[in-house]
């Protein structure tokens, strides 16, 4: 027997509540995706995933991708280009102040030799001191002038975690030693000069020291007169005039 009018439209009227809850299912489905397309593309827009800092922590793909791409690009000095005794090179910096440093290829040959072929090119001529931290050190050659740069090729890392047992060198007052990021294998020009003998434990055999400072060490220190704002680390760090070299020249 046919279904009446009125039996038809109460089915009509049990399916919409279902179709209705739907529609709002499909909705909801919608929004989410879009939240989630903005958030991604605030989030990328605004620097996120690039690891613009040696100091912080990426994921373990891509430390393994930058270990891989410093370990490509690791150039290696021949013995005749290995300084055979102490070289010391002078910094002059653009407010007539200067300093100069002694490098002991005794404790880390290559990373001598890399200073000193950088240093007669004329590499670090014009950049920075971009980072400076009370009690702790100076950090610069950075062409970037943030952290994120440095020369073409890299330096096999010499300190002992990186089986360079060789390299005993501590990090005290004056010495001056190699910055890199999470690649044991990944300095190239940045290095820094320690202020204080406190970070010995935490710096020794994670970092490739090669020299020390001999004179003008007091031109380093009036770095933390400077005024400086928070990097991102959340040090107080960042010059607001930069501290520039003027030169360094290999002197002896």
């Amino acid at each position: 027997m046919g279904k009446s009018r009125q039996q038809i439209r109460q089915e009509q009227r049990k399916d919409k509540p279902e179709k209705h809850g739907g529609r709002t299912a499909i909705t909801v489905i919608i929004m989410v995706v879009l939240i989630a397309a903005v958030a991604a593309i605030a989030y990328f827009a605004a620097g996120g995933g690039a690891d613009t800092d040696s100091a912080a922590d990426p994921a373990a793909s891509n430390a393994a991708e930058e270990t891989a791409a410093a370990d490509e690009n690791v150039i290696t000095y021949s013995e005749d280009e290995i300084p055979k005794d102490n070289v010391k090179v002078k910094f002059e910096m653009e407010n007539g102040e200067s300093f100069t440093a002694e490098l002991y290829p005794e404790y880390a040959p290559q990373t001598v030799a890399n200073f000193v072929k950088l240093a007669k090119d004329g590499f670090y001529d014009g950049l920075t001191f971009h980072r400076v931290v009370d009690g702790f050190m100076a950090q610069g050659g950075d062409p970037s002038g943030d952290g994120t740069g440095g020369s073409d090729n890299c330096i096999i890392g010499e300190f002992s975690s990186n089986g360079f047992a060789q390299n005993t060198l501590s990090h005290t007052r004056g010495v001056i030693s190699m910055a890199r990021s999470q690649s044991n294998n990944s300095a190239s020009s940045q290095f820094f000069i320690c202020y204080s003998d406190d970070y010995t434990q935490s710096l020794d055999g994670q970092y490739a020291a090669f020299g020390r400072i001999i004179e003008g060490m007091e031109t380093v220190d009036a770095f933390c007169e400077v005024e400086r704002t928070e990097n991102s680390m959340g040090e107080k760090a960042s010059p607001v005039e930069p501290i520039v070299i003027k030169s360094v020249t290999v002197i002896d």
